[in-house]
């Protein structure tokens, strides 16, 4: 095997070391001329140069259990996944140049099945060069630089997905019909530079997105006198925030309380240090309490069952950018003409995670530890996604 580098490593065969696994002609002129990339924003080829052609029954060892078109598909890659999400592997077909995806379980290979990703590597290829310009806004998508907004957003995803749909018949696999819908969401807010916050976030984008009279805006008799961050102030009392956008329900009874103010009529475990400082927003599920720091803006997770404090968006707009990012997959996910399937949650989970990353890294971020945003894309039995 040999291995070229002109920019990032691409990774070629000889002819000799495609036998004899790989017999459709085109995959073999692909593999021993262009090649493959060693890794993408998508995916991985490394191990290929690594560990050369192997089939999925090599890797098993057992092919007994394994669906007899699993046994001769060759592993060739796998998706890179965010968050340390569990990845699959690629697969091509050496026969038809067919790819597709599988996770390997080593101890339950009869439970292994095959998903569809690319009629050929050359268009696997073309599909994932197009979602990395679209999350960088180069090449066919440099057009969108400094532009934001729905309508930018409807714009974006027509295009990716027109590129999807070439070479597929219109039978868009679900791993790419989801990047042309979920992606593209990333566009709808520019960075802050009226706000004072993260992101601009469009006038009216939570009233279209919710419905007119079910986004709550504060008046300053409403604050703590510990909410002192203006600019904070000033989302919740011209944006403000949807009243039921679950996981998250907004306190609207009463005038916002202070953690601490909270804790005297809902006593649960020891509150943080500062808690006077810390406005409770509302409430998320699995007695998990969204709270403001009054001075600095950031959002916080309050769990009141282990009582412990973990960030949770950068500010104020960057958590009214999740609720839409939320709302707004469900909307998709609901309309049946966009035909996703109810098996690809795992799928669906590393591009929400890879969207909100790119909006706002404080929204997934593992370092502190357990993340919400994180735990709840990945939760399918939560249903939050």
């Amino acid at each position: 095997m040999s291995t070229t580098y002109a920019g990032p490593a691409t990774i070629t065969l000889t002819e000799a070391e495609l036998d004899p696994y790989v017999t459709h002609a085109s995959t073999r002129r692909w593999l021993t001329g262009p090649g493959l990339p060693g890794d993408s924003g998508l995916f991985t080829f490394a191990e290929l140069s690594r560990d050369g052609l192997r089939t999925v029954a090599d890797s098993t060892g057992d092919t007994d259990r394994l669906a007899s078109d699993l046994c001769d598909q060759l592993v060739i890659g796998e998706l890179v996944g965010p968050g340390g999400l569990e990845t699959e592997s690629v697969l091509l077909n050496g026969t038809t140049g067919e790819i597709s995806t599988t996770y390997f379980l080593h101890d339950r290979p009869d439970l292994m099945g095959r998903r569809p990703l690319a009629p050929s590597l050359e268009r696997l290829l073309r599909f994932a060069t197009a979602t990395d310009e679209l999350a960088s806004l180069r090449g066919q998508f440099a057009s969108y630089a400094g532009r934001f907004g729905p309508k930018t957003v409807a714009e974006a995803s027509r295009q990716l997905l027109a590129v999807f749909q070439e070479g597929t018949g219109g039978e868009v696999p679900p791993f790419w019909k989801m990047a042309a819908l979920i992606r593209p969401l990333s566009l709808v807010a520019g960075p802050g530079t009226l706000s004072g916050l993260a992101l601009d976030l469009p006038a009216r984008l939570l009233d279209q997105e919710f419905g007119r009279g079910k986004v709550a805006r504060f008046e300053d008799v409403d604050f703590p006198a510990t909410l002192t961050h203006e600019a904070t102030r000033r989302f919740l009392r011209e944006t403000g925030l949807p009243e039921d956008a679950f996981p998250f329900h907004l306190d609207t009874d009463v005038p916002l309380a202070t953690l601490a103010e909270y804790h005297v009529e809902h006593p649960s475990a020891e509150l943080p240090p500062r808690a006077a400082h810390l406005i409770r927003l509302g409430g998320l599920v699995e007695n998990h309490s969204l709270v403001l720091d009054g001075e600095t803006g950031a959002v916080l997770d309050w769990s009141e069952s282990d009582a412990t404090l973990h960030p949770l968006n950068t500010d104020i707009s960057t958590l009214g950018f999740t609720l839409w990012l939320l709302h707004r997959e469900r909307a998709i996910d609901e309309d049946l003409s966009h035909g996703l399937t109810a098996d690809t949650h795992d799928q669906l989970a590393a591009t929400m995670i890879q969207v909100l990353s790119t909006v706002d890294p404080t929204g997934t971020t593992t370092q502190a530890g357990r993340h919400y945003w994180t735990e709840a894309f990945r939760d399918e039995a939560g249903g939050v996604l």
